[in-house]
């Protein structure tokens, strides 16, 4: 189903901002792939655009540079699904969209009252229990068909830059790398 609308979707998600977009996504991800199998206890978050991706975490800016060489190296060696990464916001939002439809569904037709709410409960939890399970390989077929793209084309990295920021509220700074890219 997934892909059979993926399919009808193809004109808008081959326009080049948007294939860009997706393209960076999956640099993105195969880099953090790349980052979590050299680094112990990793903390990165990332963020694509059409001009490359950013990424968050107290990470230097060598071990950013070599893995994204590799990412890329590996990307186009055919390692397509290395764009597609499990903690990604894909997924994210998609299994809050189905816990929220989930519970909307388990309180159709509520009357108001401790009561009532209470004996709702365990259906309201089993049927977000079973939106959260249903959701990761949805998020994960998500990425593969509409929000990212394994296959980088002729991405080209341009400039690593490197910022450090405040993190508000933590005394402590946070590094960013900000990955050009670009592509025709």
């Amino acid at each position: 189903m997934i892909q059979f609308i993926a399919v009808l979707m193809t004109p808008f998600l081959n326009l080049p901002l948007i294939r860009r977009i997706r393209r960076n996504h999956g640099l993105e991800h195969a880099t953090i792939h790349m980052l979590s199998r050299k680094l112990k206890n990793l903390s990165v978050a990332g963020r694509s655009t059409n001009n490359g991706f950013y990424l968050y975490g107290n990470i230097t800016t060598g071990e950013v540079e070599a893995a994204v060489q590799e990412a890329l190296d590996r990307m186009r060696g055919g390692e397509h699904m290395l764009a597609i990464h499990p903690n990604c916001g894909t997924g994210l939002v998609t299994a809050g969209i189905m816990t929220s439809v989930a519970t909307m569904i388990g309180t159709t037709g509520m009357r108001r009252g401790i009561i009532e709410r209470l004996s709702r409960l365990p259906t309201i939890v089993m049927l977000s229990t079973l939106s959260l399970i249903l959701s990761q390989p949805l998020g994960l077929a998500l990425q593969q068909h509409f929000t990212t793209l394994g296959d980088p084309g002729d991405l080209q990295v341009v400039t690593i830059s490197r910022h450090e920021m405040p993190i508000p509220l933590g005394g402590q700074r946070l590094t960013v790398h900000f990955v050009r890219t670009t592509s025709s």
